[in-house]
């Protein structure tokens, strides 16, 4: 009887230290994440997933990744499966006319689909290209970038024919109320866009100061 409790008493003990002992290192993993700019308080409202592929249309199409990553969030929050109530497909939530008149802006000869919209690479080239162009049309503007990506250019043009909105001076509380699902688009996609210039100047400030680090080492 003393023998099975002193069995039991070392099994407990056993596993007790080899609790601490994950839990020692699940920590230091934590913290060398975080100290690589890997986790933060922001990165898990504002995720950076699909980096490679967002920073290599964005450099593509001269694009800012912060802009993309602020569309990708706002539209579908990273699901590359999401459908939206009227069509819009994928992560960047393309319409079907959409995706149309972007494949004929690239040329794009493969064969018509518009279930490639799935495809994280090709939904991101697209929707990445789009934004490149709607940028160059509205000359760096982000928040007219965003309203046209919401609801067409043709309706922003309209508001700026008819001086509803000045694109030199523009004001999202400018935007006509039976709009407001769009200018409530605008301001998510600022405030997604102002995140992500922070994270992405934390990651790339962390990035530098480890090299230094390494070629310091060596």
């Amino acid at each position: 009887m003393a023998k099975r409790k002193k069995k039991e008493a070392a099994k407990s003990a056993f596993l007790a230290i080899l609790a601490v002992c994950i839990a020692i290192a699940a920590f230091a993993c934590f913290i060398q994440y975080k100290k690589r700019g890997y986790i933060g308080p922001q990165q898990f409202t504002y995720p950076t997933s699909y980096e490679e592929l967002v920073l290599k249309y964005s450099n593509k199409y001269k694009v800012e990744p912060e802009l993309v990553f602020a569309v990708i969030k706002t539209e579908s929050g990273f699901d590359e499966n999401a459908v939206s109530n009227v069509g819009a497909r994928g992560l960047m939530q393309l319409m079907e006319d959409a995706y149309s008149w972007v494949r004929y802006r690239l040329g794009d000869e493969s064969e018509y689909d518009f279930d490639k919209m799935f495809d994280p690479e090709v939904n991101i080239e697209y929707g990445t290209y789009y934004l490149s162009y709607l940028m160059d049309k509205y000359d760096g503007s982000v928040e007219l970038t965003a309203a046209a990506y919401h609801c067409g250019m043709g309706l922003v043009d309209s508001w700026i024919e008819e001086g509803t909105i000045d694109p030199k001076n523009f004001n999202v509380d400018n935007i006509p109320e039976e709009n407001d699902q769009t200018s409530h688009y605008v301001k998510k996609v600022k405030k997604a866009y102002n995140a992500y210039k922070q994270i992405l100047k934390e990651e790339k400030n962390n990035g530098q100061e480890g090299r230094k680090e390494q070629s310091q080492k060596a």
